[in-house]
């Protein structure tokens, strides 16, 4: 594991999906879906930030080490936020491959679900590296026939 910090002694450093599921909906409820997805885009790009600093990644390390540092952190042997599969450089940004989001985890077929943080924290990572921002946008959904939740970016300012 990558995290050098235990943050709970008896509980561990995890919660389930299930109880952040419980947190994202109840905010829905509270707050509306795009306050909501604001707010947790906007935590995704902090936490994005933050993995990029913590793994002192930069563009020139390349896509692919910065994928494998990013997948090792937020995938299976990390926090489990998600499986990161692939970065690539598209014209005017990125795009980013990624399964089992959390954001997708439990919902049904045809739901229109979109993965916010996962899809901020990303962003957030990008932003580090390459010190540009972008806007980031879900394009392509496993609850919607992908293989891959696959989010966009596109370069804000020149």
């Amino acid at each position: 594991m990558i995290l050098n910090v235990k943050l709970r002694d008896e509980l561990g450093d995890y919660s389930s999906v299930v109880c952040l599921k419980s947190i994202i909906t109840g905010m829905e409820d509270a707050l509306g879906d795009k306050a909501t997805a604001i707010a947790l885009i906007a935590a995704g790009r902090a936490r994005g930030r933050t993995i990029a600093k913590e793994l002192d990644l930069s563009i020139e390390q390349g896509l692919d080490e910065v994928t494998q540092k990013v997948a090792a952190m937020l995938g299976k042997d990390g926090t489990r936020l998600m499986l990161l599969k692939k970065i690539e450089e598209i014209e005017d940004g990125f795009r980013v491959y990624t399964q089992e989001t959390v954001c997708s985890a439990g919902e049904e077929q045809g739901s229109e679900r979109r993965c916010t943080f996962t899809l901020g924290a990303a962003q957030g990572v990008l932003e580090a590296i390459t010190e540009q921002r972008f806007r980031g946008v879900h394009v392509e959904s496993v609850l919607r026939g992908g293989e891959f939740d696959v989010f966009e970016y596109t370069l804000l300012v020149r």
